[in-house]
């Protein structure tokens, strides 16, 4: 992860493709429903990586998209990351059989970290964290509940642990389009040797750029949903230059 990568999200809510506001359920838009289409134009516009997260699966605390997320690995043939509802062994050696690239576990890694060791160290480089934070704390269980953890602590439980990726969402932020927690995500990127991911309210192409200064080089990729399904970024453009840069 020595470029900065940039995701693309497909958040699933009764199988359609939908985008929240601070993670409110109540409050989805609906972009698609056809969530397969949605990654294949991703994969078209030259995205390396696709991220989705099973919204319902996350409240419920087990799949519950299977079908929405199959066809998305059916219809592409690059690396997808999925997160939501996955807290036990059994659901991510299931995902890896099916092709997904990369777990996420959120919930779990508050609620039962030797277990997100365990699986860090069975399936090298197919787990990331998900820390998702209100105010500095950890949110749980859909972000419906906000633990007394704080966001670094919950990253130094799994420094040595040979997590993938940590991908950290600032809640307050998330679809809001008010910028990324750049302060915040590089704070925790630069206290922990794992690569951190940047996640909740990408706004446009100035993101990105701000992302490939020099001082966030801590930072070693960021997700991106509103701002592409509202057109506020131009998905061409935002590949172009994070491949731009890299070279």
């Amino acid at each position: 992860m020595d470029a900065m990568i940039l995701y693309p999200a497909i958040d699933l809510k009764s199988g359609e493709v939908v985008r929240l506001r601070q993670g409110d359920m109540a409050q989805a838009t609906v972009y698609g429903t056809d969530p397969a289409a949605t990654a294949k134009g991703f994969q078209d516009a030259g995205f390396a990586w696709i991220h989705v997260v099973d919204l319902d699966g996350a409240f419920a605390g087990q799949t519950v998209n299977l079908q929405a997320v199959e066809a998305v690995l059916d219809c592409v043939n690059i690396p997808v990351q999925l997160g939501g509802g996955i807290r036990n062994m059994q659901g991510v050696e299931g995902w890896l059989k099916r092709g997904i690239s990369r777990v996420i576990l959120g919930t779990a890694a508050v609620r039962d970290p030797d277990f997100v060791k365990r699986a860090a160290k069975e399936f090298p480089g197919k787990v990331a964290v998900g820390i998702d934070a209100k105010g500095g704390r950890v949110a749980v269980e859909g972000w419906a509940e906000v633990s007394d953890l704080a966001s670094l602590d919950l990253a130094k439980r799994f420094e040595d642990a040979g997590i993938a990726a940590i991908i950290y969402t600032d809640i307050g932020r998330d679809g809001l389009l008010k910028g990324l927690d750049f302060d915040g995500t590089r704070t925790l990127a630069e206290a922990v040797s794992i690569p951190v991911i940047a996640s909740g309210g990408l706004a446009g192409i100035e993101d990105v750029k701000t992302l490939l200064k020099p001082k966030n080089r801590a930072i070693a990729g960021a997700i991106t949903g509103r701002a592409l399904y509202d057109g506020r970024l131009d998905p061409l453009e935002a590949v172009a230059l994070t491949r731009s840069v890299a070279q």
